[in-house]
């Protein structure tokens, strides 16, 4: 537990040191002078596309950048042979590969907070709190995926394709099946009717990330516990999946 608890804190030192979370700051401040051009040009409802348009960019702006930090510090370790001093320790692959994915944790954690606490100034917090450990939970899924892309791919740019393009796809699969299901489907040819099975199958496999961080509850306070329950076990069964996933990947490689 030492190894991974000093991994992890290494993550969270290395977090402050890039200066990530001025990174933060600056989508925070971009985000507010988004809702301020909003404010302008808006007649009716302005907080509540205030809100709506706040919490769409935040959530994307933590995605992206949780991502790419997880992506960018992985690459780094592998570019500078520092995985191979870790290893080289008395140290098992597992510990190791927990140790990363907690500190990653840790800051994900943290930039959901510092999201979820910049919307606090017109709803309530009941709302903003299911938001935030929403967020947290699609960040937590986001960083075992990318561990999981930059193991496999160890290369910036193809793992950040990997993981975007697995986010748009688990963020658009509900309504690929709906459109799947329209008012033509009984008169598919074939091929139809295997892209349908074939939509059908990644529903099944993807988590449904659509009904995650819903800006729905910040609007129009429609958010419960049983919605956030719903995501903290999808979350919980993605992320053991992902992390074995990984590890099988870590140990059978040659280092």
């Amino acid at each position: 537990m030492r190894q991974i608890f000093t991994l992890a804190a290494l993550v969270t030192t290395e977090a402050l040191r890039t200066r990530f979370f001025a990174v933060i700051l600056v989508l925070l401040l971009i985000g507010f002078g988004l809702t301020l051009f909003l404010e302008q040009v808006t007649l009716i409802e302005t907080v509540a596309y205030q809100s709506s348009l706040l919490a769409a960019f935040l959530r994307l702006s933590a995605v992206y950048v949780v991502s790419l930090f997880v992506i960018a510090s992985m690459v780094h370790e592998f570019h500078d042979h520092s995985i191979y001093l870790w290893l080289s320790l008395p140290m098992q692959r597992s510990h190791y590969f927990l140790g990363k994915f907690s500190g990653f944790a840790i800051v994900a954690c943290m930039t959901a907070i510092l999201f979820g606490a910049a919307l606090l100034g017109e709803i309530p917090y009941q709302q903003v709190g299911l938001w935030t450990l929403s967020l947290f939970c699609e960040l937590l899924i986001i960083t075992a995926l990318s561990l999981l892309c930059v193991l496999t791919f160890p290369q910036t740019v193809q793992a950040f394709s990997v993981v975007l393009g697995f986010y748009i796809l688990a963020r658009s699969i509900s309504a690929m099946q709906l459109m799947a299901q329209g008012p033509l489907s009984a008169s598919q040819s074939y091929v139809d009717q295997l892209i349908n099975l074939l939509i059908k199958l990644l529903a099944m496999l993807l988590p449904n990330l659509e009904r995650f961080t819903q800006s729905e509850w910040l609007v129009y306070h429609t958010g419960y516990l049983d919605n956030v329950l719903e995501i903290v076990v999808q979350t919980i069964i993605y992320v053991m999946l992902l992390i074995g996933m990984s590890l099988f990947d870590l140990y059978r490689k040659n280092l």
